[in-house]
């Protein structure tokens, strides 16, 4: 699996150095997922386990729409792929399509991109049940939120066709 993540400066300011982890962390992502066929993305990790590849990216586009969208811009966004009814619905990928899974986490990513470019590392959370969240506390959140997740796809890669890395 060749490695074409943009690597984080040793050096930079705390935005600088805070948007390049999260960067990265969206990369280490994208790089477990390459190559792999829409069924390998879907398989599922262990059960009774719902995990799988594309589940991941699809709750992490719910999560960076939360966070960034919903949280700091204060947008009526509504969830994409769960719901009361269905509060696992990111994971529910049997007939999931991967181009939508990938492009939805993209446009998600590239939303909250244009958010934290417009907000102060100091600015709040605007919901009232995650009010007092600075986009800095949601930052690193985001970071050990794709971290931990990016353990788990390392895993589910391996098992599917024995590929590892960082």
């Amino acid at each position: 699996m060749p490695d074409s993540r943009p690597y984080p400066p040793p050096r930079a300011a705390e935005r600088e150095m805070l948007v390049a982890f999260l960067r990265f962390e969206r990369a280490t992502l994208e790089m477990k997922c390459e190559g792999l066929e829409p069924e390998q993305l879907r398989m599922r990790s262990v059960p009774p386990s719902s995990m799988s590849l594309i589940g991941l990216v699809r709750h992490l586009a719910e999560v960076e729409r939360g966070w960034f969208r919903r949280g700091i811009a204060g947008e009526e966004a509504p969830p994409i792929y769960y719901s009361d009814a269905a509060p696992d619905g990111d994971f529910d990928v049997d007939t999931a399509d991967v181009e939508e899974a990938f492009a939805t986490w993209k446009h998600e990513c590239e939303a909250a991109d244009v958010i934290i470019a417009e907000h102060s590392l100091d600015d709040l959370d605007t919901r009232p049940d995650r009010e007092g969240d600075s986009l800095r506390w949601i930052l690193v959140h985001m970071i050990e939120e794709y971290a931990r997740h990016n353990g788990h796809a390392d895993l589910m890669r391996e098992r599917i066709d024995g590929a590892t890395g960082e």
